[in-house]
Protein backbone atom coordinates (compact mmCIF):
# COMPACT_ATOMS: atom_id res chain seq x y z
CA UNK A 1 0.00 0.00 0.00
CA UNK A 2 1.36 3.41 -0.92
CA UNK A 3 2.31 5.88 1.81
CA UNK A 4 -0.30 8.35 0.52
CA UNK A 5 -3.03 5.69 0.85
CA UNK A 6 -1.95 4.85 4.39
CA UNK A 7 -2.01 8.52 5.30
CA UNK A 8 -5.52 8.84 3.84
CA UNK A 9 -6.83 5.91 5.91
CA UNK A 10 -5.25 7.22 9.10
CA UNK A 11 -6.76 10.65 8.42
CA UNK A 12 -10.18 9.12 7.73
CA UNK A 13 -10.13 7.15 10.99
CA UNK A 14 -9.16 10.29 12.87
CA UNK A 15 -12.00 12.29 11.34
CA UNK A 16 -14.57 9.58 12.01
CA UNK A 17 -13.36 9.29 15.59
CA UNK A 18 -13.69 13.02 16.11
CA UNK A 19 -17.19 13.06 14.63
CA UNK A 20 -18.40 10.24 16.85
CA UNK A 21 -17.60 12.16 20.05
CA UNK A 22 -17.68 8.83 21.81
CA UNK A 23 -15.34 9.46 24.72
CA UNK A 24 -15.84 10.83 28.20
CA UNK A 25 -13.16 13.31 29.18
CA UNK A 26 -11.99 15.72 31.84
CA UNK A 27 -13.50 19.21 31.85
CA UNK A 28 -16.03 18.44 29.11
CA UNK A 29 -17.93 21.64 29.94
CA UNK A 30 -14.85 23.86 30.20
CA UNK A 31 -15.93 26.02 27.24
CA UNK A 32 -19.71 25.55 27.16
CA UNK A 33 -20.46 25.82 30.90
CA UNK A 34 -17.22 26.43 32.81
CA UNK A 35 -18.91 26.66 36.23
CA UNK A 36 -20.87 23.41 35.81
CA UNK A 37 -18.82 21.20 38.12
CA UNK A 38 -18.52 23.93 40.75
CA UNK A 39 -22.29 24.39 40.73
CA UNK A 40 -22.85 20.67 41.29
CA UNK A 41 -20.18 20.59 43.97
CA UNK A 42 -21.51 23.59 45.90
CA UNK A 43 -25.15 22.51 45.90
CA UNK A 44 -24.33 18.92 46.86
CA UNK A 45 -21.98 19.96 49.66
CA UNK A 46 -24.53 22.44 50.98
CA UNK A 47 -27.13 19.67 51.19
CA UNK A 48 -24.68 17.06 52.50
CA UNK A 49 -23.80 19.35 55.40
CA UNK A 50 -27.47 19.39 56.37
CA UNK A 51 -28.25 15.76 55.63
CA UNK A 52 -25.61 13.11 56.47
CA UNK A 53 -27.66 10.41 54.70
CA UNK A 54 -27.34 12.15 51.31
CA UNK A 55 -24.13 10.40 50.28
CA UNK A 56 -25.72 6.95 50.49
CA UNK A 57 -28.73 8.16 48.49
CA UNK A 58 -26.83 9.76 45.63
CA UNK A 59 -24.32 6.92 45.42
CA UNK A 60 -27.20 4.44 45.06
CA UNK A 61 -28.88 6.55 42.37
CA UNK A 62 -25.69 6.48 40.29
CA UNK A 63 -25.21 2.74 40.78
CA UNK A 64 -28.83 1.92 39.99
CA UNK A 65 -28.73 4.16 36.95
CA UNK A 66 -25.59 2.63 35.44
CA UNK A 67 -26.67 -0.99 35.83
CA UNK A 68 -29.79 -0.45 33.71
CA UNK A 69 -29.22 0.84 30.16
CA UNK A 70 -25.90 2.33 31.22
CA UNK A 71 -25.21 5.67 32.88
CA UNK A 72 -27.87 7.66 31.03
CA UNK A 73 -30.02 9.10 33.85
CA UNK A 74 -32.93 6.87 32.81
CA UNK A 75 -33.51 6.20 36.50
CA UNK A 76 -34.69 9.80 36.85
CA UNK A 77 -37.49 9.58 34.29
CA UNK A 78 -40.94 9.56 35.88
CA UNK A 79 -43.52 6.94 35.03
CA UNK A 80 -46.49 7.86 32.87
CA UNK A 81 -49.96 6.41 32.44
CA UNK A 82 -48.64 4.25 29.62
CA UNK A 83 -45.22 3.35 31.01
CA UNK A 84 -43.82 2.24 34.35
CA UNK A 85 -40.34 3.75 34.63
CA UNK A 86 -37.25 2.55 36.48
CA UNK A 87 -38.13 4.65 39.53
CA UNK A 88 -41.07 2.34 40.19
CA UNK A 89 -39.11 -0.91 39.95
CA UNK A 90 -38.79 -2.89 43.18
CA UNK A 91 -35.02 -2.27 43.59
CA UNK A 92 -35.59 1.47 43.21
CA UNK A 93 -38.53 1.99 45.54
CA UNK A 94 -36.30 3.38 48.30
CA UNK A 95 -34.03 5.56 46.16
CA UNK A 96 -33.70 9.17 47.32
CA UNK A 97 -31.83 12.38 46.71
CA UNK A 98 -33.84 13.28 43.62
CA UNK A 99 -34.64 16.69 45.10
CA UNK A 100 -30.95 17.59 45.23
CA UNK A 101 -30.42 16.44 41.64
CA UNK A 102 -33.39 18.59 40.63
CA UNK A 103 -31.94 21.58 42.49
CA UNK A 104 -28.65 21.17 40.64
CA UNK A 105 -30.37 20.76 37.27
CA UNK A 106 -32.51 23.85 37.82
CA UNK A 107 -29.48 25.99 38.61
CA UNK A 108 -27.52 24.68 35.65
CA UNK A 109 -30.41 25.37 33.30
CA UNK A 110 -30.40 28.98 34.51
CA UNK A 111 -26.66 29.34 33.91
CA UNK A 112 -26.21 27.15 30.81
CA UNK A 113 -29.53 26.12 29.25
CA UNK A 114 -29.52 22.77 27.47
CA UNK A 115 -25.83 22.08 28.04
CA UNK A 116 -25.26 19.81 31.06
CA UNK A 117 -26.80 16.35 31.02
CA UNK A 118 -28.68 14.78 33.89
CA UNK A 119 -26.39 11.75 33.51
CA UNK A 120 -23.31 13.85 34.26
CA UNK A 121 -25.09 15.51 37.17
CA UNK A 122 -25.83 12.08 38.69
CA UNK A 123 -22.19 11.00 38.31
CA UNK A 124 -20.79 14.25 39.72
CA UNK A 125 -23.31 14.41 42.58
CA UNK A 126 -22.47 10.87 43.68
CA UNK A 127 -18.77 11.71 43.81
CA UNK A 128 -19.29 15.03 45.58
CA UNK A 129 -21.64 13.65 48.22
CA UNK A 130 -19.37 10.73 49.12
CA UNK A 131 -16.33 13.02 48.90
CA UNK A 132 -17.82 15.61 51.28
CA UNK A 133 -14.91 17.86 52.37
CA UNK A 134 -12.44 15.86 50.24
CA UNK A 135 -12.17 14.52 46.68
CA UNK A 136 -11.98 10.74 46.31
CA UNK A 137 -12.12 10.23 42.56
CA UNK A 138 -12.12 12.02 39.24
CA UNK A 139 -15.33 12.09 37.19
CA UNK A 140 -14.99 12.18 33.43
CA UNK A 141 -17.90 13.94 31.74
CA UNK A 142 -19.65 14.11 28.39
CA UNK A 143 -22.55 11.72 29.00
CA UNK A 144 -25.89 12.35 27.35
CA UNK A 145 -29.33 11.38 28.61
CA UNK A 146 -31.38 8.39 27.57
CA UNK A 147 -35.01 8.57 26.52
CA UNK A 148 -36.25 5.15 27.63
CA UNK A 149 -36.95 4.03 31.21
CA UNK A 150 -38.58 0.68 31.96
CA UNK A 151 -39.31 -0.77 35.39
CA UNK A 152 -39.16 -4.25 33.86
CA UNK A 153 -35.52 -3.73 32.86
CA UNK A 154 -34.56 -2.49 36.32
CA UNK A 155 -36.25 -5.49 37.93
CA UNK A 156 -34.35 -7.75 35.54
CA UNK A 157 -30.91 -6.12 35.49
CA UNK A 158 -30.22 -4.80 38.99
CA UNK A 159 -28.07 -7.07 41.17
CA UNK A 160 -30.25 -8.47 43.91
CA UNK A 161 -29.47 -8.54 47.65
CA UNK A 162 -30.49 -12.21 47.43
CA UNK A 163 -27.83 -13.09 44.83
CA UNK A 164 -25.18 -15.72 45.42
CA UNK A 165 -21.63 -15.13 44.25
CA UNK A 166 -21.99 -16.57 40.75
CA UNK A 167 -25.08 -14.42 40.09
CA UNK A 168 -23.27 -11.32 41.33
CA UNK A 169 -20.26 -12.11 39.18
CA UNK A 170 -22.44 -12.57 36.10
CA UNK A 171 -24.30 -9.33 36.73
CA UNK A 172 -21.05 -7.38 36.91
CA UNK A 173 -19.56 -9.17 33.91
CA UNK A 174 -22.66 -8.24 31.91
CA UNK A 175 -21.64 -4.63 32.48
CA UNK A 176 -17.96 -5.07 31.70
CA UNK A 177 -16.92 -5.13 35.35
CA UNK A 178 -14.77 -7.68 37.16
CA UNK A 179 -14.83 -9.54 40.47
CA UNK A 180 -12.33 -6.92 41.60
CA UNK A 181 -14.93 -4.20 40.89
CA UNK A 182 -17.65 -6.27 42.55
CA UNK A 183 -15.78 -6.43 45.85
CA UNK A 184 -14.67 -2.81 45.74
CA UNK A 185 -18.08 -1.37 44.86
CA UNK A 186 -19.75 -3.54 47.50
CA UNK A 187 -17.81 -1.29 49.87
CA UNK A 188 -20.45 1.32 49.09
CA UNK A 189 -22.55 -0.58 51.63
CA UNK A 190 -20.54 1.21 54.29
CA UNK A 191 -23.15 3.94 53.76
CA UNK A 192 -26.90 3.77 54.17
CA UNK A 193 -29.59 1.40 55.31
CA UNK A 194 -31.34 -1.77 54.17
CA UNK A 195 -35.01 -2.64 54.61
CA UNK A 196 -35.99 -5.76 56.53
CA UNK A 197 -37.78 -7.18 53.50
CA UNK A 198 -34.42 -7.68 51.80
CA UNK A 199 -32.78 -9.75 54.54
CA UNK A 200 -35.51 -11.02 56.90
CA UNK A 201 -35.35 -14.55 55.44
CA UNK A 202 -31.78 -14.74 56.73
CA UNK A 203 -33.24 -14.29 60.21
CA UNK A 204 -36.39 -16.36 60.18
CA UNK A 205 -36.77 -18.67 57.20
CA UNK A 206 -33.52 -19.17 55.35
CA UNK A 207 -34.19 -22.68 54.04
CA UNK A 208 -37.96 -22.63 54.44
CA UNK A 209 -37.85 -24.38 57.81
CA UNK A 210 -37.99 -21.35 60.09
CA UNK A 211 -34.21 -21.27 60.48
CA UNK A 212 -31.55 -18.56 60.29
CA UNK A 213 -28.74 -18.30 57.78
CA UNK A 214 -25.85 -20.25 59.38
CA UNK A 215 -23.32 -17.93 57.72
CA UNK A 216 -24.69 -14.93 59.66
CA UNK A 217 -22.97 -14.04 62.93
CA UNK A 218 -25.41 -15.33 65.62
CA UNK A 219 -25.00 -12.28 67.85
CA UNK A 220 -25.63 -9.98 64.93
CA UNK A 221 -28.62 -12.07 63.87
CA UNK A 222 -30.10 -11.72 67.36
CA UNK A 223 -29.62 -7.95 67.16
CA UNK A 224 -31.31 -7.80 63.76
CA UNK A 225 -34.29 -9.72 65.10
CA UNK A 226 -34.81 -6.92 67.64
CA UNK A 227 -35.17 -4.55 64.68
CA UNK A 228 -37.08 -6.77 62.26
CA UNK A 229 -39.46 -8.44 64.65
CA UNK A 230 -41.31 -10.66 62.21
CA UNK A 231 -41.36 -11.90 58.62
CA UNK A 232 -44.07 -9.39 57.71
CA UNK A 233 -41.88 -6.34 58.40
CA UNK A 234 -41.33 -4.55 55.08
CA UNK A 235 -40.48 -1.04 56.21
CA UNK A 236 -38.01 -1.05 59.10
CA UNK A 237 -34.56 0.12 58.01
CA UNK A 238 -31.27 -1.02 59.54
CA UNK A 239 -27.79 0.39 58.92
CA UNK A 240 -25.86 -1.74 56.45
CA UNK A 241 -22.61 -1.03 58.30
CA UNK A 242 -23.36 -1.34 62.04
CA UNK A 243 -22.18 1.73 63.94
CA UNK A 244 -20.66 3.36 60.87
CA UNK A 245 -23.41 3.74 58.27
CA UNK A 246 -22.90 7.50 57.93
CA UNK A 247 -19.13 7.29 57.40
CA UNK A 248 -17.38 6.36 54.18
CA UNK A 249 -14.69 4.06 55.53
CA UNK A 250 -13.44 0.47 55.56
CA UNK A 251 -15.64 -0.71 58.40
CA UNK A 252 -17.87 -2.59 55.93
CA UNK A 253 -15.00 -4.95 55.14
CA UNK A 254 -14.20 -5.34 58.82
CA UNK A 255 -17.75 -6.40 59.72
CA UNK A 256 -17.85 -8.61 56.63
CA UNK A 257 -14.94 -10.65 57.98
CA UNK A 258 -16.96 -11.00 61.20
CA UNK A 259 -19.87 -12.43 59.16
CA UNK A 260 -22.02 -9.36 59.79
CA UNK A 261 -22.82 -8.53 56.19
CA UNK A 262 -26.49 -7.53 56.11
CA UNK A 263 -27.55 -9.05 52.80
CA UNK A 264 -27.05 -12.49 51.36
CA UNK A 265 -25.12 -10.76 48.56
CA UNK A 266 -22.70 -9.34 51.14
CA UNK A 267 -22.09 -12.75 52.70
CA UNK A 268 -21.60 -14.17 49.21
CA UNK A 269 -18.31 -12.29 48.85
CA UNK A 270 -16.79 -14.62 51.43
CA UNK A 271 -17.76 -17.74 49.48
CA UNK A 272 -15.21 -17.11 46.71
CA UNK A 273 -11.52 -17.41 47.56
CA UNK A 274 -10.36 -14.55 45.34
CA UNK A 275 -13.09 -12.19 46.53
CA UNK A 276 -12.49 -13.17 50.14
CA UNK A 277 -8.78 -12.43 49.85
CA UNK A 278 -9.49 -9.03 48.32
CA UNK A 279 -11.90 -8.18 51.16
CA UNK A 280 -8.92 -8.47 53.49
CA UNK A 281 -6.80 -6.25 51.24
CA UNK A 282 -9.46 -3.53 51.35
CA UNK A 283 -9.28 -3.28 55.13
CA UNK A 284 -6.53 -0.77 54.40
CA UNK A 285 -8.18 2.65 54.05
CA UNK A 286 -5.71 4.11 51.57
CA UNK A 287 -6.03 1.08 49.28
CA UNK A 288 -9.83 1.07 49.52
CA UNK A 289 -10.18 4.76 48.67
CA UNK A 290 -7.88 4.38 45.68
CA UNK A 291 -9.59 1.23 44.40
CA UNK A 292 -13.07 2.63 44.95
CA UNK A 293 -12.27 5.66 42.82
CA UNK A 294 -10.95 3.50 40.00
CA UNK A 295 -13.95 1.17 40.06
CA UNK A 296 -16.35 4.12 40.16
CA UNK A 297 -14.73 5.52 37.03
CA UNK A 298 -15.18 2.16 35.29
CA UNK A 299 -18.78 1.88 36.45
CA UNK A 300 -19.47 5.47 35.38
CA UNK A 301 -18.52 4.59 31.81
CA UNK A 302 -21.01 1.71 31.43
CA UNK A 303 -23.09 2.10 28.27
CA UNK A 304 -22.69 5.87 28.10
CA UNK A 305 -24.37 7.89 25.37
CA UNK A 306 -22.04 10.47 23.85
CA UNK A 307 -21.70 12.60 20.74
CA UNK A 308 -25.06 12.77 18.97
CA UNK A 309 -26.62 9.86 20.87
CA UNK A 310 -29.34 10.53 23.40
CA UNK A 311 -30.27 14.06 24.38
CA UNK A 312 -29.77 16.76 27.00
CA UNK A 313 -32.95 16.79 29.04
CA UNK A 314 -34.30 20.14 30.23
CA UNK A 315 -35.26 18.63 33.56
CA UNK A 316 -34.46 15.42 35.36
Amino acid sequence: MKASSIFFLISLVAVLGACSGGELRKNFYEETCPEAENIVHNIVWKNAALNPTLAAKLLRVHFHDCFVRGCDASVLIDSTESNSGEKDAVPNETLGGFDVIEEVKTELEKKCPGIVSCADIVALAARDSVSFQRTLWEVLTGRRDGRISLASEANRDMPSPFFNFSSLQQSFENNGLTVHDLVVLSGGHTLGVGRCRFFRDRLYNFTGKGDADPSLNPTYAAFLRTKCRNVEDNKTAVGMDPGSDLSFDTNYFKILTQHKGLFQSDAALLTDKGARNFVNVLLDSKRFFMEFGLSMKRMGAIGVLTGNSGEIRKNQ
